[in-house]
């Protein structure tokens, strides 16, 4: 059995808490029970919303705080990665700390705790980004990464858990804005245009391209402009702006001292029976398959420690995913989360 090892940071009797809320199962929460939940905005649905959450929360919590504890390979021993459990067990403190919602007034107040603590974890992406650094640097060159699946998938299950609570707490924040744009619940868009989100993903993406090489390759959207269908706008955002990122870079790259024109990046929106499928293709020379299993891995990122070179790293899920190995990974599970997934399919020569 594990037990956490807080020093006096933490009393015993909080340390004995997270270890039994750990161990407890937590609720999944469907987009279809967000979007039928949150349709209503009443005083009495926030209440219930709340109430659940003082509960869910804590539990979700709990087991990031002890899986962080049990991490493989010695990562839990990492400096960066202490923090974050600290974190993790702050937020549990106050957590179990709130006094029992009963109304109105406790639910605003409760509302304002669940914000503070989502701002306290927006470094939780690049934080653990150094963890692995400093893992990597402690296990050395000679290591081969491809047998470390076990820090992939304790990476990849906290990464969604992470995604959960940001997704359950924006969501009930969110649903107190009285200045939501037309058909949102909250932080869903039941009427999203993927051909739109698209466009502004890549015209954010051109514009990072363009400050790197002082030009960006044109971005051609094929798709129904009038088709719509449910889903959070930002998590499609991160995953498009991701994809059409790499390739934008990859044509840059190819095409560099070439004196022919760059060829388009072309995303295709598809609206089918049972998925949506929107597929980015490039031109940008492709990835060998002896690559291919490196790109949804957290190990080979060679970029110098995140928060050195960018002290404000933090304030989105977004700025976390610029240039340190993560954005296809985590924009993977950002696809998973609601049941879809992210494939990469190369024509090594050619492109993706």
């Amino acid at each position: 059995m594990s037990t956490l090892r807080l020093g006096e940071k933490f009393s015993k009797g909080l340390m004995q808490e997270v270890q039994k809320w750990g161990r407890l199962k937590p609720t999944g929460v469907s987009l279809r029970q967000m979007m039928q939940f949150g349709a209503k905005t009443t005083e009495k649905n926030l209440l219930i919303s709340a109430q659940f959450l003082h509960k869910e929360l804590a539990i979700r919590i709990a087991r990031i705080a002890v899986d962080l504890e049990r991490s493989p390979y010695g990562l839990s021993e990492k400096p960066a990665v202490l923090q974050v459990r600290d974190w993790y067990v702050d937020s549990f403190r106050d957590f179990r700390t709130f006094p029992e919602i009963k109304n109105d007034s406790d639910e605003k107040e409760f509302t304002k705790m669940i914000n503070k603590v989502k701002v306290r974890h927006n470094n939780v992406v690049p934080m653990m980004a150094l963890g692995v650094q400093q893992l990597k640097k402690g296990l050395g060159r000679m290591t081969s990464y491809e047998d470390l699946y076990e820090i992939h998938e304790f990476l990849d299950r906290l990464y969604m858990s992470r995604m959960g609570i940001r997704m359950l707490i924006g969501q009930h924040v969110a649903l107190h804005d009285q200045n939501l744009p037309p058909n949102c619940v909250g932080y869903i868009d039941t009427k999203m245009s993927p051909m739109e989100v698209a466009q502004n993903a890549s015209e954010d993406a051109r514009s990072v391209c363009a400050r790197e090489y002082g030009s960006a390759p044109e971005v051609k959207i094929f798709g129904d402009p009038k088709f719509t269908f449910p889903y959070v706008p930002t998590h499609l955002h991160l995953m498009v702006f991701e994809l059409v990122k790499n390739s934008l870079r990859a044509v840059n790259d190819c095409y560099m001292e070439s004196d022919k024109v760059e060829p388009p990046i072309r995303i295709i929106v598809a609206d089918g029976i049972e998925d949506v499928t929107i597929k980015v293709s490039d031109e940008g020379g492709g990835i060998p398959r002896s690559g291919l299993p490196k790109i949804f891995t957290y190990l080979y990122s060679t970029a110098k420690n995140p928060l050195d070179e960018h002290p404000d790293l933090g304030t989105s899920d977004m700025a976390t995913l610029a240039g340190y190995g993560y954005g296809l990974p985590i924009s993977r599970l950002y696809a998973r989360y609601f049941g879809g997934d992210l494939q990469i399919i190369s024509m090594e020569g050619y492109g993706n």
